[in-house]
């Protein structure tokens, strides 16, 4: 580590040496790259968190560059999936640092995997049934993680460390009805940044005070009202009636709950992922897709405009996973899955 990289932040009484080095060593896994996570994972390269893993299922898409910094219209062009994109990116902007990427999706099967030996998770998901998840293997394996969401210009953030503040299930019991979505709403990037900026400060704040600096209130912004407010959620810990904390019920975990197909929000897009993962030849698949349609193929994925369906576009992965776009129809996605991808 080089000190005079950090030198302005290591002035920061609050951090100091001991904090810089504590940063340095510290492993953080980030799950989801879009808005928040890409915005996270520049923060925390930027800050000198040593090592950063990466977790995204998607590829950069046109509108996401009016939010995510980190991808530029090459990206698009290229179909590159956004957890390759960052990390290229990232690695220009501090060497220092040692950067994962995964492309895949999480899910009960590999969320074990994907978090292992980190310190911390960071939420940059879009979607509750993930941060379920989140809060399960975190509570299995006594992992801390900061979980955050933004839509239009309001957005929250809070910070769960097992078995010393409330988790998610003590907030929310299960998956809550969205009455609000990307695509419905929308979403403003100063919006996406204030989240992101005060994930990242709690993130400093666990790490350099080893764990002892924990903000046990739930942080509320509306930034186009500029307001700001603060919940304190203490009374959730002390009440103990959670079935997750203290019954140790696991239902995203186990695979009891989440779904095969999910609506991809402010994207007109749905991921399909097969019930049981495998791995696909894409070359040979590309090869078999030539005479349906358009078709492209880069290192991490493939992708078709079929003839036959000239809207839609779908990309696949070598674990057999499929983003359909130009539908957010679930029931229609997966025709076209089971009509392009082999079983």
């Amino acid at each position: 580590m080089n000190p005079d990289r950090y030198r302005k932040q290591i002035l920061f009484q609050p951090i100091g040496s001991e904090g810089q080095q504590r940063l340095a060593d510290a492993r953080v896994a980030i799950i989801g790259c879009g808005a928040l996570g890409s915005s996270i994972a520049e923060t925390l390269t930027r800050a000198g968190v040593g090592y950063l893993r990466i977790i995204d299922r998607d590829f950069v898409d046109l509108s996401n560059l009016q939010r995510q910094h980190l991808f530029t219209e090459a990206d698009v062009t290229s179909h590159q999936p956004k957890a390759i994109a960052a990390s290229q990116r990232l690695q220009e902007i501090n060497s220092e640092v040692t950067i994962e990427p995964h492309v895949t999706d999480a899910h009960s099967g590999n969320i074990a995997a994907l978090v292992h030996s980190c310190d911390l998770i960071m939420d940059g998901t879009d979607n509750f049934e993930t941060r379920f998840l989140i809060n399960d293997i975190a509570l299995e394996t006594s992992t801390p993680w900061i979980s955050g969401g933004v839509i239009a210009a309001r957005g929250q953030v809070f910070t769960i460390v097992p078995q010393q503040t409330a988790c998610l299930r003590c907030l929310l019991d299960g998956e809550p009805p969205q009455t609000e979505t990307c695509d419905t709403s929308g979403v403003i990037g100063p919006a996406v940044n204030i989240i992101a900026s005060l994930q990242c400060t709690r993130a400093l704040q666990w790490i350099t005070s080893a764990g002892s600096h924990i903000d046990r209130r739930m942080t509320i912004v509306d930034a186009w009202e500029g307001s700001f407010q603060q919940v304190d959620l203490t009374s959730l810990w002390q009440d103990r009636d959670c079935p997750a904390c203290t019954g140790s019920e696991r239902l995203w975990l186990s695979g009891k709950r989440g779904s095969q197909s999910t609506a991809l929000c402010g994207r007109n897009a749905v991921q399909i992922a097969p019930s049981e993962r495998r791995t696909i030849d894409l070359a040979a698949q590309a090869e078999q897709w030539k005479p349906l349609g358009q078709v492209s193929l880069n290192p991490f994925l493939l992708w078709l405009q079929p003839q036959d369906s000239p809207d839609h576009e779908i990309h696949l992965f070598r674990d057999g996973r499929a983003i359909i776009k130009g539908t957010e129809d679930l029931a229609l996605a997966r025709t076209l899955y089971n009509r392009y991808v082999p079983s």
